[in-house]
């Protein structure tokens, strides 16, 4: 008892962590291996009462096991893939499918429609008691397995829409969750900061060349630097004439006055 206590708490354990699309398509997939035990087919033949005179008609229900083929077989393996798909991945297993697990839901919905619609046109064989001739016909059940199909291929299509993300491998969680790490270190040591020349702020030597930065709005103009003042020229030096544009040396000398011619 207690084994089945087990099972039935992973059951209940898994449905609640399945999301909504997952939901209905473990609950369509349910509903199609229940349509299995539905009657699928009706065999009807002649049969020779004991005490008549005549042949009587007989007819039977037939399920997908009382007329298990190929098509019954795959449907079966159908709704027990699906219901297992969901089950695993709701409990964090962790395995890749080509093209996602809606994908998959819904090719399988798909596949188990196409047999059933191809059924209904291709009955399978029966036998009657005494080898009398069997006709098979079309039973409601078989139209339940259909609409459980296309539930089954819908439900795929939510789980395509709302994009779940796998549980990643072990060893794609460990490629992952490891640090990457240079191929090359650098070992050299730190340089020290370039001091500032002499006269200069140190903000001012590690500001890139270029026009100084605006000021903020509201805030008020910096100062423009002054130019020094020219020191005075040495005594008897002759002061430097600055004009705009261009430097000139010393101003030149007052010439002495020419001499005057000597008489003999």
């Amino acid at each position: 008892m207690s084994a089945v206590n087990r099972v039935a708490a992973r059951v209940a354990a898994a449905w609640r962590a399945m999301g909504g699309e997952q939901r209905l398509a473990a609950g369509a997939a349910l509903g199609l291996f229940v349509s299995m035990f539905l009657p699928w087919y009706e065999k009807s033949y002649f049969e020779r009462l004991p005490g008549a005179s005549g042949l009587d008609g007989v007819s039977d229900g037939l399920s997908a096991f009382g007329a298990f083929s190929f098509v019954e077989a795959a449907v079966l393996l159908v709704a027990a893939a699906v219901l297992v798909l969901c089950f695993t991945r709701a409990e964090g297993k962790a395995f890749h499918l080509p093209g996602g697990d809606g994908t998959v839901i819904l090719a399988a919905g798909a596949w188990a429609g196409l047999l059933l619609v191809w059924r209904l046109f291709d009955k399978p064989d029966a036998s009657a008691p005494g080898g009398a001739a069997v006709t098979v016909g079309i039973q409601w059940g078989i139209f339940f397995a259909l609409a459980a199909a296309g539930l089954v291929a819908y439900a795929g299509v939510r789980v395509r829409a709302a994009h779940r993300p796998e549980p990643p491998l072990p060893g794609e969680a460990r490629k992952q969750t490891r640090p990457t790490e240079p191929l090359i270190r650098d070992e050299r040591p730190a340089s020290a900061p370039t001091p500032a020349p002499a006269g200069v702020a140190p903000d001012a030597a590690r500001r890139p060349p270029g026009p100084p930065p605006a000021a903020p709005p509201g805030a008020a103009p910096a100062p423009r630097p002054q130019a020094p003042s020219p020191a005075p020229p040495p005594p008897g030096e002759a002061p430097t004439v600055v004009m705009p544009g261009r430097r000139l040396g010393p101003a030149p000398k007052p010439e002495d006055p020419p001499e005057a011619p000597t008489l003999f």
